[in-house]
């Protein structure tokens, strides 16, 4: 009679383990297919930087590894998403040449970018008297002389996203934008502004999440 009881027991046990197991696997499927679902329905989209134009106030090479730069850029940044917000926190903006960096960084305030909606920054950058590497400063004064330098403009910074009353963790943001500049090119299609030249230039940036 002991014996039955305890061979009942054993058979109830694994009864529950495979209810259990089974529960445990249709539930896991279940939450895939809406995960799933809310990633088709949704569709997220990276936001799209654009580099409308450049202001150069000042860009010279005082010595071979010494460089100073003042330069006001705008960039046009556009949700494409219908049903996702973008906070953007704190973003750094800088220039670089060659690789290398030649302007301290420029914070652009937080702020949020609702759905398809476009924000326009139009930061100052700057550096005075920036060591570089030589080759650099001799290579700026070349490209100068040929009528056309090639500047990147980078921003780093952080985005949350929101899904109605849902915000995301952080996630990081890198934006690069190449700026070909005609600077010192006497066929050059610059504004001048006071005492600088304001160069249209409408260049598409690379976005990585």
């Amino acid at each position: 009679m002991a014996e039955k009881v305890c061979s009942h027991h054993k058979n109830k046990r694994r009864k529950i383990l495979r209810w259990f197991c089974a529960t445990l696997i249709i539930l896991s499927f279940i939450l895939l297919v809406i995960v799933l679902l809310v990633w088709a329905i949704l569709q997220p989209k990276k936001p799209r930087f654009l580099l409308q134009d450049a202001t150069i106030f000042n860009l010279n090479v005082s010595a071979p590894n010494v460089i100073s730069a003042t330069v006001q850029v705008t960039v046009n940044s556009r949700n494409p998403n219908k049903r996702i917000g973008i906070y953007y926190d704190k973003m750094d903006v800088y220039a670089t040449y060659h690789s290398q960096q030649i302007t301290y960084y420029t914070v652009i305030p937080p702020v949020y970018q609702g759905h398809k909606e476009v924000n326009v920054w139009s930061p100052f950058i700057y550096g005075s008297n920036v060591p570089v590497a030589p080759y650099n400063g001799i290579a700026l004064s070349q490209d100068q002389s040929n009528g056309a330098i090639k500047l990147t403009i980078k921003m780093d910074g952080r985005v949350k996203w929101k899904v109605g009353s849902f915000v995301s963790g952080r996630y990081h943001l890198h934006v690069t934008c190449p700026a070909y500049i005609p600077i010192g090119n006497s066929k050059n299609t610059g504004i001048i502004i006071g005492n600088a030249i304001k160069y249209q230039l409408s260049q598409y940036c690379s976005v990585s999440v």
